[in-house]
C-alpha cells in the first residue's frame, strides 16, 4: 500500500517546491518509488484565467483527490502538494460554505501524516490563485483548528530553503522507517538522535514543540 504524506498550509508557504524536492529526498532515501502530485488549483485557474466560484469548488477537491489516488496506484510513496482539504479550508473562509469539509477530512485520513508549512516565509505574488497575505494567519488557525479537531496526525515545516526540507525529513522519517531495502532513513535517524542539538518541528513563537498543541487542545 502506498503511503501519502500530504503537505497543507496556507497560501505561498512553499508547499509546491517543498513537494517536489521531499520526493525526490525520498526516493534517494528509501529506494522506493517516490513521486508528488501537483496541486489542481493552479492548472485549473490558468487553464480558465480565473479563480473558481463557491459551486466549483467541490469538482476542484475531488479531482485533486483522484490525482492522488491515480499516483498511489503506481507509486510506493506519494507527496501531495496540498489535499481537498485546503479546498474546504478556503471554501469556509471565502464562501461561508462548510459543505466540503467532512469530504475533506475522510480524504485526510487516508494520509501517513500531514505537514503544515508554517508562516515564517515572505508572501509572494503567484498568479490568479493567490489573494494576499491578509489570508494566509485565518487559513493557518482553521488549518490547524480542523487537525486538531478530527485527531489527524500532523507536523509543523519551517525553515528557509534545505531547513524547511530537512524539518520534513524529520517529520516523514520514523513513518517510513523499513518501507523499503534503502537504509537511509536509518541511518539518518541514528545521526540525528545521536546530536544533542537534534532538530524538530516548533513552535512558530517560543520554538517549543509541544506547546502550540497542548495549548490548542486546552483551549
Amino acid at each position: 500500500m502506498s503511503s501519502i504524506i500530504a503537505i497543507v498550509g496556507a497560501e505561498s508557504t512553499g508547499k509546491s517546491i517543498l513537494a517536489a524536492s521531499l520526493a525526490n529526498r525520498l526516493a534517494e532515501l528509501t529506494g522506493q518509488r517516490c513521486t508528488s502530485v501537483d496541486e489542481h488549483l493552479r492548472h485549473w485557474c490558468d487553464e480558465r484565467g480565473r479563480t473558481p466560484r463557491a459551486d466549483e469548488q467541490a469538482a476542484i477537491a475531488e479531482q485533486q483527490a483522484a490525482d492522488i489516488d491515480t499516483a498511489a496506484a503506481t507509486y510506493d510513496i506519494v507527496v501531495a502538494d496540498t489535499t481537498p482539504l485546503m479546498t474546504a479550508v478556503y471554501s469556509l473562509l471565502l464562501f461561508g460554505d462548510e459543505s466540503l469539509m467532512p469530504r475533506a477530512i475522510e480524504l485526510q485520513r487516508r494520509c501517513a501524516i500531514t505537514l503544515l508549512t508554517a508562516l515564517d516565509l515572505p508572501w509572494v505574488a503567484d498568479g490568479l490563485q493567490r489573494d494576499g497575505p491578509q489570508v494566509r494567519a485565518p487559513a493557518d488557525g482553521l488549518l490547524r483548528q480542523r487537525l486538531l479537531e478530527h485527531r489527524l496526525p500532523w507536523s509543523v515545516v519551517g525553515g528557509a530553503g534545505p531547513a524547511r526540507q530537512e524539518c520534513a525529513l524529520d517529520a516523514v522519517a520514523p513513518l517510513l522507517l523499513g518501507v523499503g531495502p534503502g537504509d537511509g532513513l536509518f541511518t539518518r535517524l541514528q545521526a540525528r538522535n545521536a546530536e544533542a542539538s537534534a532538530r524538530r518541528w516548533s513552535c512558530a513563537l517560543c520554538g517549543d514543540g509541544e506547546c502550540e498543541h497542548a495549548s490548542r487542545r486546552r483551549g
